[in-house]
């Protein structure tokens, strides 16, 4: 059960290391003998993850590259990293809070999307903390200054990836506003495929959403505002289905949709997000957060990236399950809020849990 940064030497894996804003971009591993991570300071990105199958067959189950200068170079559609300092968009890259307005980067059509043009994916983290033993873990810091990205106010950033159990992975992210008021809003970006990164489309995969009510978009991907039950809709995954069984109803390319997510089920003070089979392998996935919502994407604007291996990714390569905020609740009073004043702390928990059946 170790944590170490690897070495080409010691691993025989590709070099990990960079330097960006004059700061070590490195490679890490968590490893408690069933669940192997790597990942990254550079956007606190996971870059690999194996888990075993039915068999007791591992492979790499979430997308990436094997060099850090693939995600240094912007090739990356936010493979596996923490986004921020707000993920998803906002509306026009615009909002006012405490009599000013904030104009922020237009990266996404008309909207500012995932922190802007350098958001915290595209940043050198610190690592504060390492620890291994039954419960290995790694701690990234980020300090975000007053006007990065036309945000305000100095933000200080943690993120704590820990093998908590056999099955489990959680990350705990948490963020101080120092001296201004502020919108936050931290995802987690892995795409996954339980069958393996390089093994194709997910429209195979089963899933479950523990959200009954979805946040509609406009043409531009903006929520109207409203609350959309799911029931009788491509949208309702309620009951366990394919991803691929109603995906062509879905206007656009695929699902990129917040779903608000039900008070259910917990563990570890957490509520249930999600569940994800892979029937080829047996993999499963159950997903917890206390965040309030979860951005199902279906990779549908990956086309022909060439990842791990010479994988190649196409649309529908992966799934993400983004728990969130609601997008553009900066905009939306009837949204919960994102605001944080300084004095409180923002916090935001994951727990994957693996499994086969």
């Amino acid at each position: 059960m170790i944590l170490s940064p690897d070495t080409a030497e010691e691993t025989k894996q590709p070099d990990m290391s960079t330097t960006a804003a004059d700061a070590k971009a490195e490679h890490f591993e968590l490893n408690n003998g069933t669940i192997h991570v790597t990942v990254t300071n550079y956007g606190a990105t996971i870059t690999s993850l194996y888990v075993p199958d039915k068999h007791g067959e591992v492979a790499d189950v979430v997308l990436g590259f094997d060099s850090i200068e693939a995600y240094v170079k912007d090739n990356a559609p936010y493979f596996g990293c923490i986004v921020g300092r707000v993920a998803n968009r906002i509306k026009e890259g615009k909002f006012h809070l405490n009599g000013v307005d904030y104009s922020l980067p237009i990266n996404n059509g008309p909207n500012s999307l995932h922190g802007g043009n350098k958001g915290f994916d595209k940043v050198v983290w610190d690592v504060v903390e390492q620890k291994d033993g039954e419960q290995p873990s790694i701690t990234f810091k980020y300090e975000s200054h007053d006007g990065e990205e036309g945000y305000p106010g100095d933000v200080i950033v943690t993120a704590t990836y820990t093998l908590t159990s056999s099955k489990t992975l959680r990350l705990d992210m948490e963020a101080v506003p120092k001296n201004k008021i502020t919108p936050i809003n931290l995802a987690q970006h892995t795409y996954w495929n339980l069958a393996g990164h390089n093994s194709g489309n997910v429209l195979e995969h089963l899933v479950q959403i523990s959200g009954s009510q979805i946040t509609p978009v406009d043409k531009n991907s903006i929520p109207t505002g409203e609350l959309l039950p799911v029931k009788g809709t491509a949208f309702d995954f309620t009951s366990e289905k394919k991803v691929g069984s109603s995906i062509r109803e879905v206007p656009g390319l695929g699902y990129d949709h917040n779903y608000v997510l039900d008070s259910g089920e917990k563990k570890e003070g957490l509520k249930h997000v999600a569940k994800v089979k892979d029937p080829s392998s047996s993999r499963v996935l159950n997903l917890w957060t206390d965040a309030p919502g979860v951005q199902f994407y279906t990779a549908n604007y990956v086309n022909g990236v060439r990842g791990k291996g010479g994988a190649v990714y196409e649309k529908h390569s992966g799934l993400c399950l983004e728990t969130q905020g609601f997008p553009n609740a900066i905009n939306q009073p009837n949204f919960p809020s994102i605001v944080v004043v300084p004095g409180d702390k923002y916090k935001h928990s994951m727990l994957f849990e693996f499994s086969v059946e």
